[in-house]
């Protein structure tokens, strides 16, 4: 009661004073005679998980900077929380940034992780020093203020929810949750896309490179094979140019297809960030296209030289037996050939065969496909397709799962990939 009543006097004494203008007297008796009741405090905390992007940022090598317009000493407290911070001296307000030219802030703008008591002016700046160190900058912001910063940024990302529309106007992306977490998870997301396009190039690319070397190498050694096999040159044809047209148009698309939804790798937030100039076709992409289409192409070949082997037949059949072995072998290794682009590092047996359901359909149905030409007569006489020998189905399989044994013995000795992939 009596705190009640103290309290009450300390209002009445505040209203006293607006009344009139206070005096010295009226000062002195409002801080004396006061009973403590209590104290009222604010906190905005960071979200929680905004920790834990911030480690996935440093794990993937992106830097993770604070501009704020608060204390310098609110800003350090809540970026070391974060993992931002870790010293002060990474840290540095407006005032010291006024008296920073822009030559030094280029060559030193590594060294700080956050911007205390900033200006719309100021993060322009910090923006331009990073482009200028050849990096691409990411800046998130919600007010009129972060406008300019978020236009002259490479991606610029409006807060959906409390942006303004000025901010939201001059950003490339907006974040419907206001959510920094929700950025590193567009990142990771942006990096298996990438990841996944690459795959298929890679997987299409050495597919293709496996018909033309087939081809160009049954040409080249074709008076070879007539004269080892006793046959006319002239009936001497690896594959019709209807075999071509049904693998690339439907054994090769749908798990092409099927790659683009391939999961993330376990390690794809523990990479650094690609360069902004490298392209696609770097020395270990074009050395795996290359080597893995050479192997395709030889194997397919093999089984068309194994066919024509084939004892007790007609030069004829023997060459539509080799055609029709090349043609298979060509289609299903590289059905099993898909699944060795997946991880250029890893083996298949660690990356998970079965955690993608829809490779795994895209597969099916293709080898399905393949085996109902086999079976149907009236397919086989549109393809050209003789009944396979039971004497060379070992022979097959094994031609088939060859591009397994091989990718998996050179990603052992660490061949697979080049020096600046590892």
């Amino acid at each position: 009661m009596e705190m009640a009543q103290d309290a009450l006097r300390v209002l009445a004494m505040g209203y006293k004073v607006l009344d009139h203008r206070p005096t010295a007297e009226d000062k002195a008796n409002l801080e004396s005679d006061l009973t403590y009741i209590g104290m009222v405090g604010m906190i905005d905390p960071p979200r929680l998980e905004v920790k834990d992007a911030v480690a996935k940022c440093k794990s993937a090598g992106i830097k993770t900077v604070m501009i704020t317009g608060d204390h310098k000493i609110t800003a350090t407290a809540i970026a070391k929380s974060l993992g931002i911070l870790e010293d002060e001296s990474e840290a540095i307000t407006g005032t010291e940034l006024e008296e920073m030219s822009d030559e030094d802030l280029i060559k030193n703008v590594r060294k700080y992780s956050v911007y205390a008591r900033v200006s719309p002016e100021h993060k322009v700046r910090i923006v331009k020093a990073w482009q200028a160190n050849g990096e691409i900058v990411a800046m998130t912001g919600d007010g009129v203020n972060d406008a300019p910063s978020l236009k002259i940024a490479d991606i610029g990302c409006a807060m959906g929810v409390v942006g303004t529309d000025v901010a939201k106007e001059a950003a490339d992306v907006i974040l419907t949750d206001d959510n920094f977490a929700t950025v590193v998870s567009a990142v990771e997301e942006g990096r298996r896309i990438y990841d996944n396009i690459l795959k298929a190039i890679q997987f299409l690319l050495s597919s293709n490179i496996g018909e033309i070397v087939v081809l160009f190498v049954a040409i080249l050694i074709t008076p070879l094979l007539s004269k080892a096999f006793n046959i006319d040159i002239t009936l001497i044809e690896t594959l019709l140019p209807i075999h071509i047209l049904w693998i690339n148009l439907v054994t090769d698309s749908l798990p092409a297809l099927a790659l683009a939804v391939d999961p993330a790798a376990k390690d794809v937030m523990q990479r650094k960030p690609q360069k902004n100039k490298k392209g696609i076709f770097t020395k270990g992409m074009t050395w795996r296209i290359v080597y893995q289409g050479i192997m395709i192409g030889l194997i397919t070949l093999a089984a068309f030289i194994i066919g024509l082997t084939t004892p007790d037949k007609s030069p004829e059949e023997k060459v539509k037996i080799g055609q029709t072995m090349a043609f298979y072998v060509l289609a299903l290794s590289e059905l099993v050939h898909v699944y060795n682009v997946r991880d250029n590092k890893r083996s298949i047996f660690k990356t998970g065969i079965f955690n993608n359901s829809k490779l795994i359909l895209a597969t099916v149905v293709s080898a399905g496909l393949m085996f109902v030409l086999l079976a149907s007569q009236g397919l086989r006489n549109v393809f050209s397709l003789a009944t396979l020998p039971a004497m060379h189905i070992v022979e097959i399989v094994l031609l088939v799962f060859a591009p397994i044994v091989i990718v998996e013995l050179l990603k052992l000795l660490k061949i697979n990939t080049t020096k600046d992939e590892m």
